[in-house]
């Protein structure tokens, strides 16, 4: 189950859209995500222009509050190497993507951290279905940053799940209308170049996504 602080990030943000911002490489951008109000960080730990060490994520992840969720993300390591990367970067949560069988979220449970599942929007949109505690939604070409019909899920997935997919500060009130997700995450739609993250883009996107709720 979720460690104490974790589950008690989720847990304050239960009656607003919980907003994960990910691919983080640089302070100044932890910082960034942190200061606009952001409820998880991560960092991707797999084959990505958005790749950092474990060694790398421990530095980023050390400088960020209790309240907010650090993830590592990975995508095709087995549960041995996710467990290794996981325990050497001292994060709180795993994010495995793609098609990781069930018994990969089985192998990891006993670490204590967060399980996030996240696929494309024809997995099983099922919270928790695979032993995991949060769930991401994301495009049918899984991490391409590309916009897509996220009115298509609405209604399907159920628990806490996030959004996720060309979404960006000008797009994120209209995706979060359409799809009413318990949660948003995005990467690239808050860069300048892939793997650049930028602070205002980040602050915005946090900015937009919280009106978008509260209207």
């Amino acid at each position: 189950m979720p460690s104490p602080p974790a589950r008690q990030g989720i847990a304050a943000t239960l009656r607003r859209v919980y907003v994960k911002i990910c691919g983080l490489r640089e302070p100044e951008h932890v910082a960034a995500a942190v200061e606009a109000g952001a409820d998880a960080v991560g960092f991707v730990l797999t084959r990505s222009p958005r790749r950092v060490t474990p060694e790398r994520a421990r530095e980023l992840a050390s400088a960020v509050p209790p309240h907010v969720l650090t993830v590592a993300v990975f995508a095709g390591e087995t549960p041995e190497q996710v467990r290794a990367a996981t325990l050497a970067s001292g994060v709180r949560a795993v994010q495995l993507h793609g098609d990781h069988p069930h018994g990969d979220f089985t192998a990891l449970r006993d670490l204590g951290v967060t399980l996030v599942r996240a696929g494309a929007a024809g997995v099983d949109l099922r919270c928790g279905a695979f032993g995991e505690d949060l769930l991401i939604v994301d495009a049918p070409r899984p991490g391409s940053g590309e916009p897509w019909d996220w009115a298509a899920v609405r209604g399907r997935p159920s628990g806490r799940w996030m959004l996720a997919g060309g979404l960006d500060p000008s797009n994120a009130a209209g995706a979060i209308a359409a799809a009413r997700p318990w949660g948003v995450d995005v990467s690239s739609g808050v860069e300048t170049a892939p793997g650049v993250k930028d602070a205002g883009l980040i602050g915005d996107f946090v900015a937009a996504a919280r009106e978008a709720a509260a209207g």
